[in-house]
């Protein structure tokens, strides 16, 4: 067949030429700006492509005129979807279409037929959710199916888990409308006759479609053509899963739906090692389980690291574990299964986990495995790229036996985890891809060994995340010569101009073109941040992003926070991994050119609420509101700042201020006009309002009254005891650290802290010396500012910590501070980590053991709250930092009804009263707060530690919140005197 010729190389003219004809055919957003290429310029894997333009298409006819508009031009086209692929299956030059953005609809649920008709870029797990009440899935179900699109588990014939029960997407795909590279669309069923010169091609190749396709079942690399065989219904659907979006490109879909497993049962088996684990797996298929997941104990160690132990149920011995899920009709009935199934595992370290919280959790760590396994024990960066092969099930001991030899051999490590059912091993390693040197001879040497070896067991080298740019060149260590050249036959049929997703599996770049890593620069840490976890290196740093996509989903469902400025705006800049590929692309330096103050990395940070929610919800670590500090940091220092910078970046230093004239202050911010050229003035948005100062701070109030004993107190006069009077009761310390927000704006919060940390029986110290964690400063990025602050801090607080006394924090966000980013801005203090071990909450402190929370013998008791129904909303940084889980125990063992919202209250700290940044900041609040608050009953009470959750709630509800202190101490026995 002679090919006609392929894409032409990009010129400064033709692609405007390009840019303008799509603009012109094309209703959706086209996109050419240099910040939006460095968004799409990778997926989820090693590689780095980037394209000319971006095209949002709104449509299915919408997409079908880019498509042409692109073909018109001679132009390489790659659709995508979440892009999540680990492969590099998603990036390409030229034309990048997003159909995740309005190419999105379930179209319709046919729950007699057990069928879906849906779009491209339909999330999976919406998917699920429409299905969901007709007691109906979609059978596959890749980890990633919070945010991965329908459309690319169809090109890469995702599988997941359960796919050992339901099987591939090819397994249930039944009808594509698709578009071929010639600009043919036709629906894509059983039949060949729809493509001229396919029923001869398969004629021509029916021994090799029988002997080398097919062979098992996670066999995905290169076409699966065997579905095109007569015997096996030559069904075009089937074989145009797993192309990769090489041959057409996807409009719409037919897919079969299951029925829901009634009352799934998991039971978790231990073994003494990988191997030894998936030598179990054959005997455990006799019992037809809905999925058997392998995973490694050092992932495990990575979760209790990252997330505390509290985080990963008892677990029975062992130092590799199968995950196997069984169903049945009734729970006794899976119950029943589980044990046969446990009593046939050839271990006797096994345990049982019904459906509830322990099974929800260990199913959320495999979720969240390709995140997890993105650093080795050693804190090695660990890479994609050879993460997804796979082998007979019945091969999968041996396998891996021979691989960790190998992995020995290249002295590369990884941490291994899978659908060990299925014989697929997903592997992260850290191959050395920072040095460009050495890199790409490291990756070849070691992909065509390991390639080698999967081909030595029969297997694949992809098995359900397709070859990509990864492993199309390994493609004919597995295939003959006569497969290689059918696959090509069959994209020439298709694409005969080579235009959809050029360079993958047929004629592939080489798996060592186009890294990511190698072509970034080093930027070392200076005067900001220390980065001790990457190094030292900025670069690094936000190279943890590998492209996992989880800052994609709505994690509020899972009780998650991040990311959301992209719940608000489902735009990819404002996720924290298109946050963090402009920053990559800052290190790289060829497309973004103006290093730290870019216009395109200022762009993409501006909406980021520096929430630090990616910091615990993104399983890589990512900490986004770090990075946006450290960019700030080195934007501005010794600069001129936006004036907001010194309005709210300066807030406690003005608080100080206001303090001598909280009065007349409040009354001239009071008057609506002067508040307005205030705020505009101080570069925030003018349809806020200033917060109340207090007219009597905390810190004056403790001066005045600490010592006389005349400060009131419900139920009674108390006093504050003081030098050898505190001595001689023998009550144990707690150091209540003031911040400035609840010094000066809201000293009712200390105020009762102060009564119930009485009441618990502590002395309470409250430093007479001026503490500021320097919060302010910190987010606005001014680190030189932020680091005088926390060195006077240590000088006040260190020596109550180096000499175990708890430090207790009421602010959450400034708590945090204390107890993570005191120690990267200050590594070399040794007296940062005391008082950064010694911090708490006041919920940590009341539901601690003894010594450090209350005396078993002072007799506290918690105040009872049987009478309180309360809509709780957690501070983004206590979530991110500290964790609810004490809050939640205290307000649960008290009585309380509670609502936990998940999701920032959009205000955070500085972020919401920024001119430019109200209506995001509004979104953000109608993502769970606003919701909550109105629909609340009247009576129920809003309790949120972080005074802008208060804030917020006040502004655009006109709810008033209280503290967890206030709420307890308005409920402590009236009788009972205070005293410290």
């Amino acid at each position: 067949m002679t090919r006609e010729p392929g894409p032409q190389p990009a010129d400064a003219a033709a692609t405007r030429d390009l840019v303008h004809a799509l603009r012109a055919e094309v209703r959706g957003a086209v996109d050419d700006s240099t910040r939006r290429r460095a968004e799409y310029s990778t997926d989820a894997s090693n590689y780095r492509v980037v394209p000319e333009v971006v095209v949002f298409p709104r449509d299915p006819d919408d997409v079908q005129a880019a498509l042409a508009v692109a073909r018109a031009a001679g132009a390489p086209i790659t659709t995508r979807g979440g892009g999540t692929s680990v492969a590099g299956n998603a990036v390409g030059p030229g034309v990048v279409l997003d159909l995740s953005r309005h190419v999105n609809r379930i179209l319709a649920i046919d729950p007699e037929a057990r069928t879906a008709r849906i779009e491209p870029g339909a999330i999976m797990g919406n998917l699920q959710k429409a299905a969901a009440p007709h007691g109906l899935r979609f059978g596959p179900d890749p980890s990633t199916q919070a945010r991965a699109t329908l459309g690319g588990m169809i090109g890469n014939n995702a599988c997941g888990p359960r796919a050992v029960a339901y099987g591939r997407t090819a397994d249930n795909v039944l009808e594509l409308d698709v578009v071929d590279g010639t600009g043919r669309r036709f629906t894509a069923g059983k039949g060949l006759d729809v493509v001229p010169g396919l029923d001869r091609l398969v004629r021509a190749n029916l021994e090799t479609m029988r002997r080398e396709l097919g062979r098992f079942g996670r066999q995905v690399s290169g076409y699966s053509l065997e579905h095109l065989l007569p015997e096996k219904g030559a069904d075009l659907a089937k074989a145009l899963v797993g192309t990769e979006g090489t041959v057409v490109s996807i409009l719409g879909a037919t897919v079969n739906l299951v029925p829901i497993a009634s009352a799934p049962v998991l039971v978790v088996l231990g073994y003494p090692d990988m191997p030894s684990a998936a030598d179990a797996v054959p005997a455990l298929l006799a019992h037809r389980p809905l999925a058997i997941e392998g995973m490694d104990a050092r992932l495990v160690d990575v979760v209790r690291r990252v997330r505390g132990a509290a985080a990963v149920p008892e677990l029975p011995e062992g130092a590799g574990w199968l995950m196997v899920e069984v169903g049945g009709d009734s729970l006794d009935e899976a119950l029943d299964r589980a044990r046969a199934l446990a009593a046939d595992a050839g271990t006797r370290a096994s345990r049982i986990f019904p459906p509830g919280p322990e099974a929800t959790a260990m199913w959320r760590i495999r979720e969240d495995g390709a995140g997890l396994g993105g650093r080795t024990p050693s804190g090695e960066q660990a890479w994609p790229g050879f993460e997804d092969s796979a082998v007979p099930p019945e091969r999968l001991g041996a396998y891996l036996r021979e691989l960790e030899a190998l992995m020995a051999s290249h002295g590369v490590d990884g941490l291994a985890y899978g659908h060990f059912g299925d014989g697929c091993l997903h592997l992260r390693l850290d191959v050395p891809l920072a040095d460009p040197a050495t890199a790409a001879g490291n990756l070849r040497s070691f992909m065509l060994d390991a390639g080698r070896l999967v081909a030595s067991h029969g297997g694949s080298m992809s098995g359900e995340h397709g070859d990509g740019r990864a492993r199309g060149e390994l493609l004919p260590l597995m295939y003959s010569s006569d497969a290689i050249r059918m696959f090509e036959a069959f994209k020439d049929l298709l694409d005969p101009r080579d235009l959809l997703n050029p360079g993958v599996v047929v004629r592939p770049r080489p798996l060592d073109a186009d890294l990511r890593r190698p072509a970034a620069l080093p930027l070392a840490a200076a005067s900001g941040f220390s980065f001790a976890h990457d190094d030292g290196d900025f670069t690094t740093a936000v190279h943890r992003c590998v492209g996992v996509g989880k800052c994609r989903a709505d994690n509020t469902a899972a009780g998650g926070f991040m990311c959301p400025s992209y719940l608000a705006t489902r735009d990819e800049k404002d996720s924290t991994r298109g946050r963090a590929r402009v920053l990559q692309e800052m290190a790289n330096g060829s497309l973004v050119t103006g290093g730290w103050r870019s216009p395109e990395v200022h762009d993409v940070l501006d909406l980021c609420l520096s929430c630090k929610a990616c910091s615990s919800d993104c399983p890589a670590g990512v900490d986004m509101a770090q990075y946006k500090s450290e960019v700030l940091h080195r934007t501005y220092r010794r600069r001129l700042r936006p004036v907001s910078h010194y309005a709210l970046g300066w807030l406690p230093r003005w608080a100080r201020l206001v303090g001598l004239a909280p009065r007349l202050v409040n009354a001239v911010l009071g008057i609506r006009p002067v508040a307005k050229v205030v705020l505009a003035a101080g570069g925030m948005d003018t349809r806020r309002s200033v917060p109340r100062f207090a007219e009597i701070p905390f810190r004056t109030w403790h001066r005045r009254h600490g010592d006389d004993g005349a400060a009131p107190r419900p139920g009674g006069p108390w006093r504050v005891r003081r030098g050898a009077e505190a001595r001689e009761g023998r009550r144990p310390q707690v150091v209540l650290w003031v911040d400035s927000f609840s010094d000066t704006l809201a000293p009712g919060v200390p105020q009762a802290a102060l009564r119930v940390l009485d009441a618990a029986g502590f002395d309470v110290v409250v430093p007479d010396q001026q503490a500021c964690c320097g919060l302010t400063w910190i987010t606005t990025g001014q680190l030189d500012g932020a680091r005088r602050r926390l060195t006077d801090l240590l000088a006040v607080l260190a020596p109550y910590a180096v000499n175990g006394v708890p430090i207790v924090g009421l602010e959450p966000s400034c708590t945090a501070v204390l107890r993570s980013d005191l120690v990267e801005l200050l590594p070399d203090d040794p007296r940062a980590v005391a008082v950064a071990r010694a911090t708490h909450t006041l919920a940590e402190l009341l539901t601690a053991p003894a010594p450090i929370g209350p005396d078993p013998g002072s007799g506290w008791r918690l105040p009872d709250l049987s009478d309180v129904t309360a809509v709780v909303q957690p501070h983004c940084h206590q979530h991110s930092v500290m964790g609810f889980d004490a809050d939640r125990a205290l307000l649960t063992e008290g009585g309380a009804t509670i609502t936990q919202l998940a999701g920032c209250c959009g205000l955070a700290g500085n972020f919401g009263m920024e001119k430019g940044h109200y209506d995001v900041s509004v979104a953000v609040a109608e993502n769970a707060l606003l919701p909550a608050l109105r629909d609340a009953a009247p009576g129920d009470v809003f309790l949120a530690d972080g005074f802008s959750c208060r804030t917020q709630a006040e502004q655009l509800a006109g709810v008033a919140g209280v503290s967890l202190a206030e709420l307890l101490a308005a409920r402590l026995p009236a009788e009972e005197p205070a005293h410290h």
